[in-house]
């Protein structure tokens, strides 16, 4: 990769991370990472809930998947898995939603047994979908990866011991100015 690619990437990425940071500073969470929270506070500013969905997806495949709806935005997520994995997986597809991917559109008749009020079409062209391209899915993952760090740094601060040593002294006041969703 040339020199002025990867500053391009990086910068793209600064934003991104800036982007994030933002957002949940404007969606006004708090430590520790509630992921039932989050879907619910983005859901109020997008205007319209998400749900999340576990589901025992097959493997190998996706372990996650957004569908769109007009009234809802549907995240399934691997049921057969790590309760730290599936919260990974769900930032990951809140990241193809904060950063304003295509959700997924495909087709099988579970679909239409789990959602009666999802149109068939809806549910055909979601579960058709064989993936994002490779820069959608960094993305997605940036965006996961972003909240989880800010989430365990703010986490660990929150819970930070008695700060009345003074090497406890300089390092709180070296995190001072970083708390919270910056």
């Amino acid at each position: 990769m040339s020199r002025q690619r990867s500053l391009r990437a990086w910068r793209s990425e600064l934003e991104l991370r800036r982007t994030v940071r933002r957002l949940l500073r404007e969606l006004d969470l708090h430590p520790p990472l509630n992921i039932e929270q989050l879907c619910d506070a983005l859901g109020q500013r997008r205007g319209r809930p998400i749900r999340l969905v576990p589901w025992p997806l097959p493997a190998p495949g996706a372990f996650g998947l957004w569908i769109a709806t007009a009234e809802t935005d549907w995240i399934l997520y691997q049921r057969d898995t790590t309760p730290a994995h599936q919260e990974h997986i769900v930032l990951h597809e809140i990241g193809h939603l904060i950063s304003d991917h295509t959700s997924n559109e495909d087709d099988d008749d579970i679909w239409t047994q789990l959602f009666p009020d999802i149109p068939p079409d809806v549910v055909r062209r979601a579960l058709r979908r064989d993936g994002y391209a490779p820069a959608a899915e960094y993305e997605a993952e940036m965006v996961a990866t972003v909240v989880k760090e800010w989430a365990e740094l703010l986490h660990r601060l929150e819970a930070a011991p008695d700060r009345t040593s003074p090497a406890s002294t300089r390092i709180g006041r070296a995190f001072d100015d970083h708390q919270g969703w910056l």
